[in-house]
């Protein structure tokens, strides 16, 4: 699909026709079905990669293993989204900080110390047995925040001072290491969290009127969202937690948190772009 058509199609999105005299349930429809067409648009990466897990055989492509062929598709996905301006260089750069940080965890994570899981398939783009795949997991949340943020004219009301939601951010990261050897804090950092962002709310924009809702809700329900992702990617054996090497089962409700965690890092990285910046109104 050529650029300028992506492009319309966004246009369309963001200015959709303006609906006359539409009021009660045939309003809430209408809206309710521009709001889940612009979430499938801002998912886009995220679609089109996890498509990709559904579609690449267990035995890899073209002589080519699995995590091989994924890590190469994830690429072109990515490169795609720049080359039809779905994402300015900007916002590349800050996507590729998601990569670098995503990594980095995974690194620590499946090390033979921790083995808080692992990646059990061969792969040439394996790096101290995290394939490079997996990072693009990570940049893919923000993303998704990113596409949001255009296509639903998104604003923040009460927003935390940026220092404060930086430090409670690489505090939250910090505990994703520290936990294994002093203890795990997670609860604390989102009791604080909740304080942080407790008046803080999202306006959005489905259809014509502007909707709001708590930002800690929006952040709780991404985190959901990415839950059933995780679920389906140890469904088809991408990775494995070790209650999972003998029979599937589902990842433990507890990593809900986890990721409604990382989707608040994840935003504060977002939310220092110049141009997101100007919609996100400072508490006082």
């Amino acid at each position: 699909m050529q650029p300028m058509r992506l492009q319309s199609i966004d246009q369309f999105l963001i200015q959709p026709p303006q609906p006359e005299n539409l009021a009660g349930f045939r309003r809430f429809l209408l809206e309710f079905w521009y709001f889940g067409i612009k979430e499938v648009r801002a998912c886009l990466f995220v679609g089109l990669f996890f498509a990709s897990i559904l579609i690449v055989p267990r035995a890899g492509l073209f002589g080519l293993p699995r995590y091989d062929v994924l890590f190469v598709i994830a690429l072109l996905i990515q490169g795609g989204m720049v080359w039809s301006k779905l994402e300015t260089v900007d916002e590349l750069k800050a996507v590729t900080l998601f990569h670098m940080v995503g990594f980095a965890l995974e690194v620590f994570k499946v090390s033979g110390q921790i083995q808080s899981w692992a990646y059990p398939e061969f792969g040439y783009t394996k790096i101290w047995g995290v394939p490079l795949f997996s990072g693009f997991m990570y940049a893919s949340i923000g993303s998704y925040i990113i596409q949001a943020w255009r296509l639903f004219d998104l604003r923040i009301r009460h927003h935390p001072p940026y220092w404060m939601a930086a430090l409670i951010g690489i505090l939250i990261y910090v505990n994703f290491f520290t936990h294994h050897y002093i203890g795990d804090y997670r609860w604390y950092m989102a009791a604080c969290a909740l304080g942080l962002y407790a008046r803080s709310s999202v306006v959005f924009r489905p259809l014509d009127r502007d909707r709001s809702m708590p930002l800690l809700l929006s952040f709780i329900l991404i985190g959901f969202f990415i839950w059933l992702a995780e679920n389906m990617g140890t469904f088809f054996g991408i990775w494995r937690y070790p209650n999972q090497l003998g029979a599937w089962s589902t990842v433990h409700l507890g990593k809900w948190s986890s990721w409604s965690l990382l989707v608040i890092m994840t935003f504060t990285i977002v939310a220092h772009l110049k141009h997101i910046k100007r919609h996100i109104h400072i508490a006082e």
